[in-house]
């Protein structure tokens, strides 16, 4: 009979980390996408650079501590992510300075902060496919494969996970950064998908000492390693 997967309980101050690391990041990558970005004819935005961390968060914390707090973790970040997104609109909404600077400075952060809540709908959907998909693959792989194989989990579910994630994401934020037409909307898709996957592939030896990490120091992991 196989062994049943070891996971650590959350009672530690190491998970609480990791959830508001991965909540951060979330959040600045929600602000950053609201910005479309060109590099020659790649198609991205503002976020692009943050979002694969959040992903590889998530694989540590799904590794560690199991599907059932994973989901968690996700829905926590999304609820801040709401949060934020409400306190972006208050601040909008707040009434400013009537001088030239105050009514640049009330543009400013209407089209900066203002198509965030799109964003962030998006990003809902999205990461809550996605990452749910990730983390139930990487807690099904380890089922299967104790602890050995971590690179193959982490590399199957950061794949399936992310292109769930892209797809859904860039279908709903793409009017709103100012993409447009079929040719744009796939060079979006296309780029953004194996930007990330690309990224948590590259740093699968740094996912898989960091996971090692914490493993070594979580009391409740059982396994000795």
């Amino acid at each position: 009979m196989r062994a049943a997967p070891a996971f650590a309980s959350v009672g530690s101050p190491y998970f609480g980390i990791l959830l508001a690391c991965m909540a951060v990041i979330v959040i600045l990558s929600n602000i950053g996408a609201s910005k479309g970005v060109l590099f020659g004819p790649i198609v991205t935005d503002g976020g692009f650079f943050l979002f694969p961390f959040a992903y590889i968060l998530g694989d540590v914390i799904s590794e560690i501590y199991g599907f059932k707090v994973a989901r968690k973790a996700i829905l926590t970040t999304f609820a801040l992510s709401v949060f934020a997104s409400l306190c972006y609109w208050v601040i909008i909404a707040l009434p400013g300075f009537t001088d030239d600077y105050g009514v640049t400075k009330q543009h400013a952060l209407e089209d900066a902060l203002g198509p965030v809540p799109q964003i962030v709908l998006a990003s809902l959907l999205a990461f809550l496919a996605g990452q749910t998909i990730n983390s139930f693959i990487m807690v099904r792989l380890k089922a299967r494969h104790g602890e050995r194989k971590l690179w193959a989990r982490l590399m199957g579910s950061s794949g399936v996970g992310e292109f769930i994630d892209t797809l859904i994401f860039c279908a709903i934020a793409a009017p709103v950064i100012g993409i447009v037409g079929v040719g744009m909307f796939a060079n979006y898709v296309l780029v953004g998908f194996l930007y990330k996957v690309g990224v948590q592939y590259a740093l699968i030896p740094v996912t898989t000492i960091c996971i090692g990490w914490f493993k070594r120091r979580e009391p409740s992991y059982s396994v000795a390693l």
